[in-house]
């Protein structure tokens, strides 16, 4: 499809914004395969091409076994993610269809056996921010 816009010229500073939200997220200590798996989880639920694309390059050369990837849309039927990942793919899954989840306390919660507070918020925004950006990717067809 071509491209419906060069949004990325045409607001560069906001997309600097998104951007600098991921470079903040690659040093947080919730990790890149962890960052970039829920990230990855999110543009399959959002269907970016593009994003699916970067995101599965990025997750092989962070060494992120392919079996693992195949499994991702199924990870809750899977034993190959640890607790710690599926508590992320659970509020992943719960932020990027909040207009039905409404965030469940049972999400939130499974969260803290897992990880910090600034653990959470990071998280937060890895979710928020991969939706902001496939929403943009879809949108103008990139």
């Amino acid at each position: 499809m071509p491209l419906r816009l060069p949004y990325y010229d045409l607001s560069l500073p906001a997309l600097n914004g998104l951007r600098a939200v991921n470079a903040h997220l690659a040093q947080s200590p919730l990790g890149k395969a962890l960052v970039e798996l829920v990230y990855l989880r999110v543009s399959q639920i959002n269907g970016c091409a593009f994003c699916l694309g970067k995101h599965t390059k990025a997750l092989r050369a962070l060494g992120v076994a392919q079996e693992k990837l195949d499994l991702l849309a199924g990870w809750a039927a899977s034993d190959d993610f640890t607790p710690r990942e599926r508590a992320a793919l659970a509020w992943a899954e719960a932020l990027t269809h909040i207009s039905q989840t409404h965030a469940p306390d049972a999400d939130f919660y499974a969260l803290k056996a897992h990880f910090s507070d600034v653990e959470i918020a990071d998280l937060s925004f890895a979710i928020a921010n991969m939706n902001a950006l496939n929403r943009m990717a879809i949108s103008m067809r990139q």
